[in-house]
């Protein structure tokens, strides 16, 4: 009898599936969401140079007052903004979206909404 792959296993596979499509570029890198149980994180790469250009948490010094939880939709929306924030400082305004294996709802979606509003374009 097979075993079923975990829940996380099954995340990095459809991550690595979409992962063949989507590529950061220097003029569009790529807007990469993680989902912890704990926080969220959102990193803008360079998939050309393997760099990461900006990233953001709810674990970061300038949100530690600021949130009472770091896993909830509050929080994804604020890192959603920081992380465009810091991108549109550094002249990133276009990006693709890398919603990590995660279905585009709740926390992905607020955070990807947030940084919307904020400037970013994807």
């Amino acid at each position: 009898m097979l075993n079923k792959p975990s829940r996380s296993e099954q995340r990095e596979k459809r991550h690595l599936r979409v992962r063949k499509k989507v590529y950061g570029t220097a003029e569009r890198p790529r807007l990469n969401v993680y989902r912890s149980e704990k926080h969220i994180y959102a990193q803008i790469i360079n998939d050309e140079m393997g760099v990461t250009l900006v990233a953001a948490s709810s674990l970061d010094k300038e949100l530690k007052g600021k949130l009472a939880c770091g896993s909830n939709k509050e929080a994804a929306r604020v890192v959603g903004e920081l992380v465009a924030k810091r991108a549109l400082e550094k002249g990133i305004k276009k990006v693709v979206f890398d919603r990590g294996g995660y279905i585009y709802h709740g926390r992905v979606k607020e955070l990807a909404e947030a940084a919307r509003e904020a400037g970013l374009d994807f």
